[in-house]
């Protein structure tokens, strides 16, 4: 059920925008020039089109998750978006041991100097 629920957390601006092409799709297939069967090769193909490309994006971002978890465990640098210091700096840099005393909880980088914390999805190893 965790796995559903991150992909849905992951993916879900891109579902949503999936969504959007396929009523697109089908709203151009339905207009009296297209030929009779065109909805359903149209939402077909787009529909599949639209899979691969969430699902390769899904795989690619967990796959990117876990590097990040196992370059902090080994003491590697991890830059991470910040959302907070959009006017100072766009990243921060997260390294285990420091004196920020980062650690992982679930899904998340987080200090007790900072109020909020950082997704690993939003994290790339320096």
């Amino acid at each position: 059920m965790d796995t559903i629920k991150n992909f849905f957390y992951l993916e879900g601006a891109y579902l949503i925008l999936g969504a959007i092409i396929l009523l697109v799709t089908l709203f151009v297939t339905t207009r009296p020039f297209m030929s009779p069967g065109a909805p359903k090769k149209g939402l077909g193909i787009v529909a599949l089109v639209l899979a691969i490309f969430i699902g390769a994006h899904y795989w690619v971002t967990t796959s990117r998750i876990a590097t990040v978890k196992q370059a902090f465990e080994a003491g590697k640098p991890i830059l991470c978006e910040s959302r907070m210091l959009r006017k100072m700096a766009q990243s921060i840099e997260i390294k285990k041991g420091t004196a920020a005393q980062w650690r992982i909880e679930g899904e998340y980088f987080v200090s007790p100097e900072f109020v909020r914390p950082f997704h690993i999805a939003r994290c790339i190893v320096k």
